[in-house]
Parts: structure tokens; sequence; C-alpha cells
């Protein structure tokens, strides 16, 4: 009797066990799925994302995208461009890539409370994708090839590291006087909400040219 008693508790304190690894494993799981799903295919042409602090010089060439210009706290100007441009893909049966694109100011005071304009982009494929309906406030553009100066970042999407990194790029662009500026900074947004901020890929870039 009491080895049967025993042998049950054993079983029973095994099985306990069990349910925590199971739901660690499943988890595990779901994390990988929506890492996966998360990470959307990049435009046709496209270079791999610049490696977390890292500055390169990159080649990008033509691409189209469906704009939203924002107007007010540059901080946010992603995320309140978020729902219209989600609403754009889906009537158009468009699929989602990576990254998601925001053009900032020329200039900026660093401020975190800086007010300005920013266009936020969602890239196509291909650019031979074009939109059956367009809403009033959203913009299709053909962006010609550019050459650029990239910093990768790993880390939250603050518009402080922005404005940190924009700086590594102008000092940057201070100690290679073979290159100057041509257009607006712009910073790309390569992973979903569902990634940890530890782990969220971006990069700042500015478009550049040789000086003659």
């Amino acid at each position: 009797m009491g080895f049967h008693t025993s042998r049950t508790n054993l079983t029973m304190k095994f099985n306990n066990l069990l349910l925590p690894i199971a739901i660690l494993g499943l988890a595990a799981l779901g994390f990988g799925v929506a890492y996966s799903a998360a990470s959307a295919p990049l435009p046709e042409g496209f270079p791999p994302p610049t490696p977390d602090g890292q500055i390169k010089v990159k080649q990008y060439p033509a691409y189209r995208a469906a704009t939203f210009r924002y107007q007010g706290e540059l901080s946010q100007a992603a995320n309140r461009a978020f729902s219209p441009l989600f609403n754009h893909i889906s009537s158009n049966d468009i699929s989602m890539t990576a990254p998601v694109e925001t053009r900032y100011p020329t200039s900026t005071n660093g401020s975190l409370e800086e007010q300005g304009t920013a266009q936020v982009s969602f890239l196509y494929r291909s650019t031979d994708i074009y939109p059956d309906e367009i809403a009033s406030n959203i913009e299709i553009e053909d962006i010609a090839p550019m050459t650029v100066v990239s910093l990768g970042l790993k880390g939250s999407y603050t518009y402080q590291s922005y404005i940190e990194s924009l700086q590594k790029l102008k000092d940057w662009l201070d100690r290679h006087e073979e290159y100057r500026a041509v257009g607006s900074p712009r910073r790309f947004f390569y992973d979903g909400p569902y990634i940890p901020d530890s782990l969220k890929r971006s990069e700042i870039q500015i478009p550049i040219e040789p000086v003659e």
C-alpha cells in the first residue's frame, strides 16, 4: 500500500514537472513563429540590414513606396502612420515587406518633443506592383536608386536612438570629405511589434554622393 502511494505521488510530481516544461516549449515555438512572421521579405534588390554598430556605404536600387505624410511630433511619426498604410496594403491585397521607412527633416534640434513633417512608407516588393485603390492620404512614390551611409542598430525604436545615431553619421561625414549629404535622413524599421525591443533591428541612413 505504501509502495503504491509513493509511486502515485512520484508520477504526479513528474506530471507536474512536465507541465511547465511543455508551456515553455510552446512559448519558445510561438516566439519563433512570431519572429519569422515579423521578419518580412526585403524589396527586390535591397541589401541586407547593416549589422549593429557598423557604419557602411550602401547602394539601393529603385523602389516603389506607398507614403503617408505625417505632421506633428516626430517621435510619433511611424506609429501614427501605421494604420493608414496597413489599410492601404490590406485593401489592395499587397504583401507586407520590411523595412518600413521613415524620412525625417534634414535639420533637427535633438528634442524628443520636436515637431515637423515626416514621410512614412511601406515599400512594395517590386516596382511592377501598383495598387488598384489609393486613399486620399496615401501617395505612391517611385524612388530613384541612391547611395547612402548607414549605421546599423539593434534595440528599441526610440526617437532618442535616432537622434544619437544621426549625429554619428554626421560625424562620419565630417571625417570623410569625399562624400556629401544630398537628401533627407531616414530610418529603416525591420521588425514587428512581437519582437522584443532588445532584438529589434533598424538602421539610420543619410543619402550621399561623391564630391568631385
